[in-house]
Order: structure tokens, then sequence, then C-alpha cells
């Protein structure tokens, strides 16, 4: 087992050191021999461990809200830490089908009606259903005011065109939490957010995106993609900060991840060279 000193910090408290510890042993089991580490498919590697996280009630942990199945009222960042380390350690794949589900359904937890989260984060907490973040564009990657991609309300729906790309969980998401220039006032202040199927006519994917660490990655493309207004998530003109919010609460986590990868890669060399 990994070195857990560091479990015994003044800034965990003891459920954090019982949280790592478990989610280690689980791992150790569940994941080192999991059939991804046999040549599977990315995209079917991917969803099996979707579906064993939310088994094993760990992506629970990523939603907030215990009446939607979440493990608390809100996520706990520390616990996100632990757990994106812990993953990566062991499987980049896990740790990305455990993050991609926490941010793909952020916004929901954060800004969602109560009938939004009753339909997607208990089967997001379960694993039935894959969440993905869709932001970013061909022109619009970390200047989110440049966004092209565009929503006009007609009658009680919103008509979505445009693109996204570099999207996880891109050809693989049961939903996508799109965010789409709708005019309220300029640049980042008149973008919206909102939740789209991805059986919704008008929406297709229109690249799937090759990359070292394999993971499933996409372009999509919206052409008079119609959803109800009821799909929108959050005040009309405030997507920006739905979006800003949901990145807070898992920035920190990437650091946590890249630790375990880190530690992973450590482990290997020292391995390989007493060898």
């Amino acid at each position: 087992m990994a070195d857990t000193q560091y479990l015994d910090w003044p800034f965990l408290e003891p459920r954090h050191k019982e949280l790592a510890l478990s989610l280690e042993r689980w791992a150790h089991e569940h994941i080192d021999d999991a059939p991804h580490a046999r040549g599977q498919e990315t995209d079917d590697a991917c969803r099996a461990l979707v579906k064993t996280l939310g088994a094993a009630d760990w992506i629970r942990y990523a939603v907030g809200g215990t009446a939607w199945g979440g493990s608390a009222e809100t996520i706990d960042t520390r616990g996100i830490c632990l757990i994106r380390e812990t993953l990566a350690r062991h499987s980049g794949l896990a740790d990305f089908a455990f993050a991609m589900q926490g941010l793909g359904s952020g916004a929901i937890t954060l800004h969602g009606t109560e009938a939004q989260k009753r339909s997607y984060l208990p089967r997001v907490a379960a694993g039935s259903a894959i969440a993905a973040f869709a932001l970013s564009e061909p022109g619009a990657g970390s200047d989110v005011g440049a966004m092209r991609c565009a929503a006009h309300q007609d009658g009680d729906s919103y008509v979505l065109n445009g693109e996204k790309t570099w999207i996880s969980n891109g050809g693989i998401a049961d939903f996508y939490v799109v965010f789409a220039r709708t005019g309220e006032a300029p640049g980042a202040r008149g973008i919206t957010a909102f939740i789209v199927d991805a059986d919704t006519p008008g929406l297709e994917i229109a690249e799937r995106i090759e990359v070292i660490a394999p993971h499933p990655l996409a372009r999509l493309r919206f052409t008079h993609c119609r959803i109800p207004a009821s799909q929108r998530v959050g005040e009309a003109g405030q997507g920006f900060k739905v979006a800003m919010r949901t990145l807070d609460i898992f920035r920190t986590s990437v650091a946590a991840a890249a630790l375990g990868f880190a530690r992973r890669a450590l482990d290997e060399a020292l391995q390989r060279a007493t060898t």
C-alpha cells in the first residue's frame, strides 16, 4: 500500500482518512485487475468504470445533495482530492471517469432546479448515466467570452447552433451541460447553460478526437437543436458564473490527480531501478 502518513495531517479529518484507506483497498481489488487493463476498447472501458464506481458508491462524493444520491449536501473538495489522487495512482481512466461525472453534473448540483436534480443527479451518482461538460470551442478555449455557439429562445424552447470541441466524454455521454451565447450582454455576461440529452435531434458527434492518453473526447455540432426552456440551468445570461463555480470545485482536484500520477511514476521507476 502507498505511503499514507499524509492522512494524519491536521487539515484532514478522520473521515477523510477512512475514505482514502477504504478507496485504496477497493481500488487494489477492483481497478488494478479491471477489464480496461486487459485491452478493452476505451469507450467500453470508460462506461464500465463509471458503472463500477457508481455501484460501489464512490461517484456520490462528486454529487451534492443527499436527496439526489450525493454523499453530503455539498461537495467536499478535500474528499474529491483524496479520491482523485488515489484513482489516478491506480488508473488514469478511472480518475477521468470519476472526475467527469462530477464536472459534467456540477452545474446541475449548484444551479439546477429540483426537477433537473431529480432527473439527472441520482443516475449520475449511480453510474447509470454519463455526464459531460461542454464549454470549450475551436476559437474559445480559455477565453470563454469569445464563445460563438448560440441559443435563441423560440416560444417555450431554445434553439442551439454552433460547435463545441475537446469535450470529455463526447460520444458516450448521456447528456451534456452546454454553454451558449444568448445575448443578454456582451462577452461572458451573455452566456447561458443548458442540459442537452445526447439523443436530442440536431446534436451530432462531428469528430472523435484521439489523444495520447486515451479517453473519450469529441467535437460536438448543434444544428437547429431544439430543447425545452425547462432545460436551462440557472438564470439566462448567468452561464459564465455557472461554469466558473463548477470549475472552482474541481480545479484543486486536478493537482491531486497529478500527484497520483507522479506517485505512480515514482513507484514504477523505483521498482524498475531495483530489479
